[in-house]
């Protein structure tokens, strides 16, 4: 019996496998997929993490941006869609007799969701704390789930 290295498997079953070989880690194909070739990161700007949940009366967002300000942000309903942008420079420097020292950032990205016809576009919250942006988007009364109604059976 032999061990024979497996090198075409998916990303996902690397992680989660019995089987984990840090050396083939990577080597694997996701490392050139578009993970890291622009969809997720292009040196510029990246995409931050989002989660979306659909309760009885609203949508709630969060949305992962750590490191920004209240101040950064620019959000907009447009067409039926949620713009979130968000840019922030900062740049540092340090002169001596002998030496200048410079230190700047610049991080940026920018998101947009089709949101469905049954939000009140008018009733739309938003709240930043922690390295968390929240949104809560009111639904309209109509697409509000409604109790069922019980019905005796005589």
């Amino acid at each position: 019996m032999s061990l024979v290295k497996f090198r075409s498997r998916p990303f996902g079953n690397l992680i989660k496998s019995n089987f984990f070989d840090f050396d083939d880690f990577f080597e694997n194909e996701v490392w050139d997929s578009d993970l890291l070739k622009g969809r997720f990161w292009n040196g510029k700007s990246m995409i931050p993490a989002m989660n979306i949940k659909e309760t009885d009366n609203d949508y709630e967002i969060e949305l992962a941006a750590p490191g920004f300000d209240k101040k950064d942000f620019k959000v907009t309903i447009e067409n039926g869609c949620l713009n979130i942008s968000a840019e922030k420079s900062t740049s540092e420097e340090e002169k001596d007799a002998n030496y200048t020292r410079r230190e700047f950032s610049h991080n940026s990205f920018e998101r947009s969701v089709q949101l469905p016809d049954t939000i009140k576009d008018d009733a739309v919250n938003a709240k930043y704390n922690d390295g968390i942006l929240r949104f809560k988007l009111a639904k309209k009364e109509e697409a509000k789930k409604k109790k069922p109604k019980v019905i005796e059976v005589s």
